[in-house]
């Protein structure tokens, strides 16, 4: 198949989410499809990592969009027009130009779509759309504007309503929706009753994928949270864990070690110099350090409260052989069963006493992580995931001919 692949960031390095995902698909779809992509990017240094994805695409096409999004030309467009903020700060007319180009003189089976704001740029055309919504971005938004001071919530609450009214549009412009979990299915099809979207979810990245799962040393153990920081949920997850589990857990198991690490984490994280906290910056292409910290750690606590897709950092310690505690929304999407495969909290209480039970019995601590190993490494590897992304592709593409 001839894929035209559109996406409003270079994916590599792949450092967030939305970069490993695009980065592991161009890497197995590739071996099967003449793939074209064109990605945005916002500086100059954006374009010596494209070299890094030549051997997946025939061609690779870099538009600039705005470098720092609060540019007041941003702020006064998203304010003066129709479109929400989101949209506005993605816009790219030399995408916009290059995509119509391409498209009047290439003849394309499918167009993959990452994220609804790419959508604008797209001129009318009669091959199928595929878009991948990787998050409900409503939702993300909605959750980020609750945490503001009220008096400035009125602003950003009409770009609310502009942002979901713009994400229902296009969902209904594309052939065929994409999700990454059942809940986001089912939050797209409340939205719009006639979309039936299919679910394409995330992975956990080869090299994330231990051997074997070695003995780990429960009496001196490290607590592990991953996440980039420049996404407020994040931010939440780590302050919670250092302001209010860590001191009650460090009171119950004394050699304790919590490490938060990511980018962005030393501008983002506030830490006071309590012991026993070590926070890291992890550089954007450093995947060996990324590595190193999932395998050597004891345990991943994820108390994520924010909504939206599935979570690649608890994938990563699933397949890093971690047992992983969790809030039910950290692992929506992950077909993970409490008890079994992770350890499942509401409340600080519940987080302090499953860290202090897992950590106290090794028959509990073994069974989750042998069994949400087999679960990644059965469900939610990138290959098995490319596969279905290219039976969904010919699904459309056929059904698209059948109609004409």
């Amino acid at each position: 198949m001839k894929i035209l692949m559109l996406t409003p960031y270079l994916p590599y390095p792949p450092a967030s989410g939305g970069q490993i995902r695009t980065y592991n698909l161009l890497k197995y779809l590739s071996r099967n499809n003449e793939i074209t992509l064109i990605s945005l990017y916002k500086n100059k240094n954006t374009k010596k990592d494209a070299s890094y994805l030549k051997s997946f695409c025939k061609k690779i096409y870099l538009c600039k969009r705005a470098e720092k999004p609060w540019q007041i030309g941003n702020i006064l467009k998203s304010i003066f027009s129709l479109l929400p903020f989101l949209i506005v700060r993605n816009y790219s007319s030399e995408a916009k130009k290059e995509i119509k180009e391409l498209l009047e003189k290439e003849n394309f089976d499918v167009i993959h779509a990452e994220t609804f704001y790419i959508m604008p740029h797209i001129p009318e055309t009669k091959i199928p759309i595929l878009l991948v919504e990787q998050t409900i971005e409503y939702q993300v938004y909605q959750h980020f504007v609750s945490t503001m001071p009220i008096f400035i919530r009125a602003f950003f609450f009409l770009d609310i309503l502009k942002l979901k009214f713009w994400e229902t549009y296009y969902w209904k412009k594309a052939t065929l929706v994409s999700s990454v979990s059942q809940q986001d299915k089912l939050m797209i099809k409340r939205r719009v009753l006639n979309i039936n979207p299919v679910i394409i979810p995330n992975g956990a990245g080869d090299e994330m994928f231990v051997d074997s799962l070695v003995k780990k040393n429960l009496e001196k153990p490290s607590i592990l949270f991953v996440g980039n920081f420049y996404w407020l949920q994040n931010v939440e997850a780590a302050s919670y864990l250092i302001n209010r589990l860590f001191p009650r857990i460090k009171d119950k198991i004394k050699d304790v070690l919590l490490i938060i690490a990511g980018q962005n984490a030393l501008d983002k994280i506030k830490y006071n110099g309590n012991g026993g906290i070590k926070i890291i910056d992890i550089p954007q292409n450093d995947s060996n350090l990324v590595k190193k910290l999932y395998h050597e750690a004891t345990l991943f606590i994820a108390p994520i409260f924010g909504p939206g897709g599935t979570r690649l950092k608890i994938l990563a310690a699933m397949a890093s052989g971690l047992p992983v505690i969790a809030t039910k929304i950290g692992v929506e999407g992950l077909k993970t069963e409490d008890k079994k495969h992770v350890l499942i909290a509401k409340t600080t209480e519940e987080f302090v006493r499953q860290t202090e039970v897992v950590l106290k019995d090794k028959n509990l601590y073994d069974t989750l992580r042998k069994n949400s190993y087999q679960l990644a490494k059965s469900e939610f590897s990138w290959e098995s995931i490319s596969k279905q992304l290219e039976i969904v592709y010919k699904n459309i593409i056929n059904s698209h001919e059948n109609r004409h």
